[in-house]
């Protein structure tokens, strides 16, 4: 449990330091987190490196979407910080450790499970914000973890998001708007199923990654044979 333990341990200190400065300062949190993001990466294998990597790109493109275009959810400087993209990363990573240390993924993907629903069924019931929002999507995550390839993975990314969703709200890091923007649908702050898109993105890491992977070798193949040819010449 050390791993995920760390990993959040940073983004709890890199949320409550950026409720603290401006710009600038954001933008040295980003290059201290892609530093981190770094430093993570070193003992991993060739895979998780990938699928780490392959969450950052796709994430990056989900907070543009998301945040400046659509404006579901705002920043407190209404930008996107530069710590963000690589914070998906360590998300990744600490969901995929706490799944490893979980020792059976059955349990762990039982408890989110009946996290996600209760809170669902609290957004729509007793919470004071309407999250009429959240339960949509968590009923998309439950079926990730009912159905999904990798549930252990979706189920630690989930817990490791529910945190930090509820910690970065609280401290203003970022809002959610009160209802999804076009739609008229209420949506909590922060919603009960946000870690469904989280989860998303893991899906297409998952899925994208062994592929990317076996593409580099390929060339990286194709390189060394050239270079071998080159040199018997």
């Amino acid at each position: 449990m050390t791993r995920p333990l760390a990993i959040v341990g940073y983004l709890a200190v890199l949320l409550a330091v950026d409720t603290q400065v401006a710009l600038p300062g954001q933008l040295v949190l980003g290059a201290l987190t892609w530093l981190a993001l770094g430093a993570a990466l070193r003992r991993e294998t060739p895979l998780l490196r990938v699928q780490t990597l392959v969450v950052v790109a796709v994430a990056t493109c989900g907070e543009i979407l998301g945040s400046i275009v659509w404006g579901v959810y705002t920043y407190r400087l209404e930008n996107l910080p530069s710590f963000v993209p690589p914070a998906h990363g360590l998300v990744y990573l600490a969901g995929a450790a706490l799944a490893g240390a979980a020792g059976s993924s059955t349990l762990l993907v039982r408890v989110a499970l009946v996290a996600v629903l209760a809170w669902a069924v609290a957004g729509v019931t007793v919470l004071p914000r309407a999250d009429v929002g959240g339960a949509l999507g968590a009923l998309l995550l439950a079926v990730y973890l009912l159905r999904g390839r990798s549930p252990g993975v979706y189920a630690g990314v989930f817990l490791v998001v529910a945190w930090l969703e509820l910690y970065g709200t609280a401290l203003g890091t970022w809002s959610w708007a009160a209802e999804i923007p076009g739609t008229g649908v209420p949506n909590g702050n922060p919603p009960s199923g946000v870690a469904a898109g989280y989860v998303w993105f893991d899906i297409v890491a998952l899925a994208a990654a062994p592929r990317l992977l076996l593409g580099w070798e390929r060339l990286r193949d194709r390189a060394r044979g050239g270079e071998l040819a080159a040199q018997s010449n």
